[in-house]
């Protein structure tokens, strides 16, 4: 297997530029089932059946980003939990490195969502299935809002132009490939979680704060106390009673 440096450098990724597409992260899959080796971004102009974490829909009009990264093996999969923290990070830099000097600032939220105002700018799915020969396909699929954004009702969202960022979905793609290179290379197959870590808490948003983490059977509420080793959220609901969280969606504060 390739050295971490030469698996993740620039020149170890492929780039696929579509037009309209169903989803990039299908489109990943698909390519996966049929043999690729991995390392193949795919974007797209416009998906025509985008969609978000617990099978919400994704608005993918022209004019926003649509992008998905295709990995093989990407890590053992003990380790394969803390890898939304890196993507978050190379997301989190590449918006960054866009946005105007006066704009709002950019956060991130546990595990990966891209906020700015505290708003919502960015959608992340990360989907895998096995492969024949045993490997594993890992699909890390990110629609980021520049022009448009989705019409929701349980969160506030944005759009990069909202902020005075005019930006090309192909300009921010190009910021987003590299970052996501140094980011992987970071992150060195789930061994540098704790490099990760320190670069999400520089740029997270909500630690130390209240927050609701809804789960599918149930809510939770608590002081958000950070992440731990494994990446999980570390919520501490008082009394000696802190449980850390594998998956849920976030809410700051308390709700009903």
């Amino acid at each position: 297997m390739a050295g971490k440096k030469e698996r993740y450098s620039l020149e170890a990724f492929r780039h696929e530029a579509l037009g309209d597409v169903g989803s990039t992260n299908t489109e990943c899959l698909t390519r996966a089932r049929d043999g690729d080796p991995g390392n193949l971004w795919v974007t797209a102009v416009r998906q025509t059946s985008g969609r978000g974490r617990r099978g919400r829909v994704w608005t993918s009009e022209p004019g926003n980003l649509y992008a998905s990264l295709l990995l093989i093996d990407p890590a053992p999969m003990e380790r394969i939990a803390s890898l939304p923290l890196a993507v978050a990070v190379a997301v989190h830099a590449a918006v960054q490195t866009v946005m105007p000097r006066d704009a709002d600032p950019v956060r991130v939220k546990w595990p990966n969502d891209i906020l700015i105002g505290r708003k919502k700018s960015c959608g992340i799915l990360i989907e895998g299935e096995g492969l024949r020969g045993g490997h594993h396909a890992l699909v890390i699929g990110i629609g980021i809002n520049i022009r448009h954004k989705p019409d929701v009702s349980d969160y506030a969202v944005t759009g990069l132009e909202d902020h005075g960022c005019f930006v090309s979905p192909e300009e921010l793609f190009a910021h987003l490939y590299k970052e996501m290179g140094d980011a992987l290379e970071l992150w060195d197959e789930g061994r540098g979680i704790s490099s990760i870590s320190h670069r999400w808490l520089q740029v997270a948003c909500g630690v130390g704060e209240e927050i609701t983490v809804n789960l599918p059977d149930r809510k939770l509420t608590g002081r958000f106390a950070g992440i731990g080793a494994d990446g999980f959220l570390i919520l501490d609901r008082g009394e000696g009673q802190v449980l850390p969280i594998a998956a849920g969606d976030v809410f700051f504060g308390r709700t009903e």
